[in-house]
C-alpha cells in the first residue's frame, strides 16, 4: 500500500494527503516551513494558508482555543444541550483530595485541561482507590496547572470528523492492544504488532508503533502482568486505557454502521464552538441505536485533527477525507 507522497516523506501524514490532492487538482503547493508542516496552495484565483493539514483560513482565531480548553468546551457543549460529563476542575491537590468522597463511588476519568494525546489522562474504575486517586491528580498536575475530574460515562469511544457542515468520517478508536497466542511473551507480541507497515512514528504513518514506556508497564500492573508475561490464546491484553492512535491504539472505521441521530450531535457541537474542521470524540452506548439525552456523551473536541487515521484506518475503507477540506476552501 503506497500512502506517501513522493518528496514529501518528513511531513505529516495528513499535510501529504492535502497536497496529493490539491496536486491532483491542478493546484501550485508550496512547503513553507517543513518543520511545522506548514504550506500554501495557489489554485482556482484563491491562495489558502495550511498548517498540519487542519490548521485553515475557515476556522476563526478563537475556535481553537476554546477546543483546546476542555472546560469552556464543557460549558459551551452544555449550553448547547449536548451532554458532556459531569465533573469539577482544580487547581491543586488538596482541593482535589478533598473532593474523594464525591469520586470514590462512581468510575472517575481524570485529566488536565488543555492537553491532548492522552497526556496526564487517568481512568479509574469504581470504587476509586485513595492511593490510585492521587496518583492520577498528581500526574494530570504534572501536565497542566489545571485539571478536571469527571464521571466515567459508558460506551465505546469514536472520533467524528466534522468537515463543513457535516460528518466526513468516524472512527473507533481502540487503545494499544496485543493478543495473546500463548506462546510468546508480551513483548514479543508489541514487537510482532510493530513489524506491520502501517505503524512507524511522528504521524507519518497510518499507525503509530505501540510502546513500552513506563505508562504501559503501570497499566499491565493493574491486570497482574509485566512485559515478559505470557498471555494465553486469544486472551486480549490492553496496553494503556487511552485509545490515541498517537499512543498506539487502532482505527476502525465506522462511518456507515452509527445511527445518523449522533452525526447530528457531532455537527452541532462543532457548531457550538464556531468550529468548521474539528474531532468530535463521543462515547456512545448502542451505535445501532437513536441517541437519548443518557446515551451518549461527548467528552472532547479537536481543533487539529488527523485525517490519514480515516483514510488509512486499522480496519475499513478510505475516506478520502483530504478532499472535503479543499472542497471548504473553495480549492
Amino acid at each position: 500500500m503506497q500512502w506517501t507522497t513522493p518528496g514529501h516523506e518528513d511531513l505529516e501524514l495528513s499535510t501529504q494527503l492535502v497536497i496529493r490532492e490539491a496536486r491532483a487538482r491542478g493546484h501550485a503547493v508550496e512547503v513553507l516551513d517543513a518543520a511545522s508542516n506548514f504550506i500554501r496552495i495557489r489554485g482556482a484565483g484563491r491562495v489558502e494558508y495550511l498548517r498540519q493539514a487542519t490548521r485553515t483560513s475557515a476556522d476563526t482565531y478563537v475556535s481553537p482555543l476554546i477546543m483546546e480548553n476542555k472546560k469552556v468546551t464543557k460549558l459551551l457543549l452544555a449550553e448547547a444541550g449536548l451532554r458532556v460529563p459531569e465533573g469539577r476542575d482544580y487547581a491543586g491537590l488538596e482541593a482535589a483530595r478533598a473532593d474523594l468522597p464525591k469520586w470514590r463511588a462512581q468510575g472517575t476519568v481524570v485529566k488536565p485541561n488543555s492537553t491532548n494525546f492522552g497526556i496526564g489522562v487517568s481512568m479509574l474504575p469504581a470504587p476509586v482507590a485513595e492511593e490510585a486517586y492521587l496518583k492520577a491528580v498528581e500526574a494530570a498536575l504534572a501536565a497542566d496547572d489545571t485539571i478536571l475530574v469527571e464521571e466515567w460515562i459508558p460506551g465505546r469511544e469514536f472520533r467524528f470528523l466534522v468537515i463543513g457542515d457535516a460528518v466526513r468520517a468516524i472512527l473507533h478508536r481502540v487503545p494499544a492492544r496485543v493478543l495473546g497466542d500463548g506462546r510468546r511473551s508480551i513483548a514479543e507480541l508489541i514487537a510482532a504488532k510493530n513489524e506491520d507497515p502501517l505503524r512507524g512514528k511522528g504521524y507519518r504513518s497510518p499507525l503509530e508503533k505501540l510502546r513500552m514506556g513506563p505508562e504501559e508497564a503501570a497499566n499491565l500492573r493493574l491486570a497482574g502482568l509485566a512485559f515478559d508475561s505470557v498471555p494465553g490464546a486469544g486472551r486480549e491484553v490492553e496496553l494503556r486505557p487511552n485509545s490515541n492512535i498517537s499512543t498506539g491504539g487502532d482505527s476502525l472505521d465506522f462511518t456507515d454502521l452509527i445511527h445518523p441521530g449522533y452525526h447530528e450531535l457531532a455537527v452541532a457541537a462543532a457548531a457550538a464552538v464556531g468550529a468548521r474542521i474539528c474531532g468530535v470524540d463521543m462515547l456512545i452506548e448502542d451505535v445501532a441505536g437513536e441517541p437519548t439525552a443518557s446515551n451518549y456523551g461527548i467528552i472532547e473536541l479537536n481543533f487539529n485533527p488527523a485525517l490519514h487515521i480515516h483514510d488509512f484506518p486499522y480496519r475499513g475503507e478510505n475516506r478520502h477525507v483530504e478532499r472535503h477540506v479543499l472542497d471548504l476552501l473553495g480549492l
